[in-house]
């Protein structure tokens, strides 16, 4: 009984921090258009656009370099200082956001802080992710490793999910004028306490077992990267469909059915809130089943689906019908979580105990900066370039070929009965 509860605590404290990672992230996406207009204003609706996702990226290109920097700890140090300071670094980044003067006020400066908290963000973020699902990994026993692991990427969903229900609530209780002059700031403020809270939860959780005998003579990211640069390519190729996937279909979605299908915007904050639940449900139920049936055929089956479902899913969504935009998006939430519920087991387990933490943060971070965070940016640029509502999904299409072909290369790691 003990054992349960303290693997529950483990659980927790991981899905805290992701909670707290994507809650923010949701906030970011769905405020696009204020927080574009009031510090990246433009003549252009399509530049303002273009520009305040450019500063979402930046926040993905950043994460690399967190990686780095939490890799190293987590492997040299322990993964429960990897996740105390993470949570730390990104609620203060989020609260600050709150706090920030617009440019009507300060200028371009506005621009250029906005731009520095998105990066400090991306850092913390770097090994928020990768060192959860490590520390939730090594505590789990090895034949239900796929289903505590979910529970991280459940910690994201549900981080989304309470973004677009504090979307849909800010749309509500406020009129357009008061959104933009003030209350914006409401969701950034109120991250501090998401925070506080995840603190306090990791700082009394146990480390987990570490086998004797590691050693390096280099940091362990050379390590990584010398003798282990071909599983960090795999753990890249089964990351770029689903990621590419959530952010095209919950972040730049929201932006596309509002602009371009004139759909209203608490309507589609509605919609996307409930496919979030959909998404969240889907994930912990397909990590489950990796324990049963293996990870291969859950991933499999997830790839296959975006590979040849993607096209009429979104025809469904290019529609002004609230009922098809909904069933388009479901499809969506259930394939991506799919993929969401298998690959966190997964992409741990082809990766050595010793380097784990810094391979993986590395791998999965540079993946979501090149493929992830840059989605919407590439999403809305293909559209302006070529006038083809349907562009992005092939892009989609094309990463989720990349992502099936990685999941028939790699060999099957359940279960495992110990640590590597």
């Amino acid at each position: 009984m003990k054992n349960k509860i303290n693997l529950k605590k483990t659980i927790l404290a991981g899905i805290v921090g992701n909670l707290m990672e994507w809650y923010d992230f949701a906030i970011y996406g769905y405020m696009v258009p204020i927080v574009g207009s009031l510090f990246f204003p433009s003549d252009s609706q399509i530049a303002t656009i273009i520009a305040t996702f450019s500063a979402f990226a930046a926040g993905y290109f950043a994460r690399p370099f967190g990686g780095i920097i939490f890799g190293h700890i987590g492997d040299r140090y322990g993964r429960r200082l990897v996740l105390t300071i993470s949570i730390t670094l990104m609620g203060l980044s989020t609260f600050l956001i709150g706090l920030l003067p617009t440019t009507i006020q300060i200028g371009a400066t506005a621009a250029v802080l906005m731009v520095i908290l998105r990066i400090l963000q991306g850092i913390s973020v770097g090994g928020e992710y990768t060192g959860s699902i490590t520390f939730v990994l090594e505590h789990s026993v090895p034949n239900r490793r796929g289903f505590c692991t979910s529970w991280i990427t459940v910690g994201g969903t549900t981080g989304f999910i309470l973004g677009s229900g504090v979307g849909t609530l800010m749309n509500v209780l406020f009129t357009p004028e008061q959104l933009s002059g003030w209350a914006w700031r409401l969701p950034f403020l109120s991250g501090i306490v998401i925070a506080i809270f995840g603190y306090l939860v990791r700082r009394h959780v146990p480390e987990p077992p570490r086998p004797a005998g590691i050693t390096f003579q280099s940091a362990p990211v050379v390590t990584a990267v010398r003798d282990y640069w071909q599983p960090m390519l795999q753990l890249m190729g089964l990351t770029v469909a689903g990621s590419a996937a959530f952010y095209m279909m919950f972040v730049y979605a929201n932006t596309y059915l509002t602009k371009h299908m004139h759909v209203a915007s608490g309507q589609v904050m509605k919609i996307n809130t409930f496919n979030l639940v959909v998404l969240t449900l889907t994930t912990p139920l397909a990590g489950f089943a990796s324990d049963k049936l293996g990870r291969k055929p859950v991933l499999i089956t997830g790839m296959l689906g975006l590979v040849f479902l993607s096209y009429p899913l979104f025809w469904m969504m290019h529609n002004a019908t609230d009922t098809l935009i909904f069933i388009g998006q479901c499809g969506f939430a259930v394939l991506i979580g799919l993929i969401g519920g298998a690959n966190p087991a997964a992409q741990a387990e082809i990766l050595p105990r010793k380097v784990r933490v810094s391979a993986f943060s590395m791998a999965y971070s540079l993946c979501l900066a090149l493929f992830g965070g840059t989605t919407p940016l590439i999403a809305t640029y293909l559209l302006e370039r070529t006038a083809d509502d349907f562009a992005p999904i092939g892009y989609l299409m094309g990463l989720s070929v990349v992502s099936l072909i990685t999941a028939l290369s790699i060999p099957e790691t359940r279960p495992k009965r110990e640590y590597r």
